[in-house]
């Protein structure tokens, strides 16, 4: 009985320490059963003592009190099982614990074979997910999103005044990514254990830059060039796939491959009417209703449902035409490759979206806005530099969400104004 005891104890230290990242991972039975089947009592109970940060495997040898062979033995193996990310720099090994998305659910349907729990666990992550709303609502809160849709390249008006950046273009992102993996479509290969996936291809989930290397290195993702990555994303936009990406301007991680019906941050959308959960591109649909002809070749491939088909009788002549719901309306192109007649045009939105510059911005830009700071400024404190502090400062000075982000009450604490007294006299 006391062993049981000191089990359920790690795991639930473990949910907390998990709901402390910014995306969350609210308490439920569902999830507790989850940490059971992927982790063991004694890896739940040294690893919510894991930064998220890659870290050094000396430095961590010496905080958990474990030798470091055993200690990185321990860690590959998770890493393999998706649950740790293992990171190679000038031959030192660094590793760090996943959130829950993006993290160790995508990693964990990455993988193939025949694990005997994987129904299992696409069964509990269904009802975590889908089936109870505080997950959801706790990843997609607030504005900044971890993902972007990149709208189709093919779909933007050829206007020498309009400008169109090399982050927007998906094609741009994978020709000048310094490394590039392809795996398993995390969302299809759980529908598929579940039995309800679609027909669409699933090699389709792209890694890029420093997102590849921790991947490929557990075998997680195969390393591809930039030729197969690019035949994999016309694969894709072939098959009415829409293109998702990591919410950030520079040294994006990821490019996701979308369908309607199992990836998970469109049925968030579609089940919660969370419509931010994707952050739009900077463009949306125009219906050109001289050439509409109301077929409804649009509307169907939609992956959020955002367009329906209207009709009215004219005389003896029914008339139909495509119209757009644009609060739904990600900017993802996929209905301009549907229409073939020419009546679905792509136009710059009235207000440029707001994209972070890089992963350490839209990370404290998230955490200001869900109220988090402090458990990114605390996780270890003894990496806040003066030059760490002085960026935070730089991004909660210049962020838009930053009035709104004051009005949260940790943000006030007395160890945050000396933080910013001391960054601006280092």
């Amino acid at each position: 009985m006391g062993h049981q005891m000191n089990a359920d104890r790690e795991y639930r230290l473990l949910q907390r320490r998990l709901d402390k990242n910014i995306t969350g991972a609210p308490e439920s039975p569902a999830f507790t059963k989850i940490l059971r089947l992927l982790f063991t009592p004694d890896e739940a109970g040294f690893v919510r003592h894991i930064p998220s940060r890659p870290t050094p495997l000396d430095v961590l040898s010496r905080r958990l009190g474990i030798p470091e062979d055993e200690l990185g033995e321990k860690l590959t193996g998770m890493a393999k099982r998706g649950l740790m990310l293992d990171v190679e720099n000038k031959g030192q090994r660094y590793f760090a614990l996943p959130p829950v998305v993006i993290g160790f659910f995508e990693y964990s349907f990455m993988r193939t074979g025949d694990d005997t729990t994987a129904g299992e666990l696409a069964r509990l992550f269904e009802q975590y997910m889908i089936e109870d709303d505080r997950f959801a609502h706790s990843v997609y809160q607030r504005t900044t999103q971890l993902g972007r849709s990149l709208v189709r390249e093919e779909a933007l008006p050829e206007d020498d005044h309009i400008e169109i950046l090399d982050w927007e273009r998906a094609s741009h992102l994978i020709q000048s990514a310094w490394a590039l993996g392809v795996s398993t479509c995390p969302c299809r290969n759980k529908a598929t254990l579940l039995g309800e996936a679609c027909d669409r291809p699933q090699r389709t989930c792209l890694t890029l830059n420093g997102g590849a290397p921790p991947l490929i290195r557990s075998g997680l993702a195969e390393s591809i060039t930039v030729e197969e990555a690019m035949r994999v994303l016309e694969e894709c936009k072939e098959a009415g796939l829409a293109q998702s990406g990591d919410n950030v301007q520079r040294n994006v991680t990821f490019i996701c491959n979308c369908c309607g019906c199992c990836c998970e941050m469109i049925r968030a959308i579609k089940t919660f009417d969370i419509r931010n959960a994707i952050v739009s591109s900077n463009w949306i649909m125009e219906v050109d209703l001289s050439r509409c002809k109301g077929c409804g070749k649009c509307a169907e491939s939609c992956p959020l449902g955002a367009i329906e088909i209207a009709e009215e009788i004219e005389g003896e002549k029914k008339r139909r035409w495509a119209v757009l719901d644009e609060t739904l309306c990600m900017g993802c192109g996929v209905c301009y490759s549907a229409c073939k007649n020419g009546g679905v045009t792509m136009k710059a939105r009235p207000q440029r979206v707001l994209t972070p510059e890089n992963t350490f911005d839209r990370i404290v830009t998230m955490a200001l806005e869900r109220g988090k700071l402090a458990n990114v400024l605390f996780e270890q404190p003894e990496k806040l530099s003066h030059r760490a502090l002085g960026r935070i400062i730089g991004v909660l000075e210049n962020t838009p969400p930053f009035k709104a982000a004051m009005a949260i009450e940790p943000l006030r604490s007395t160890f945050l104004d000396g933080a910013i007294k001391l960054s601006k006299r280092g």
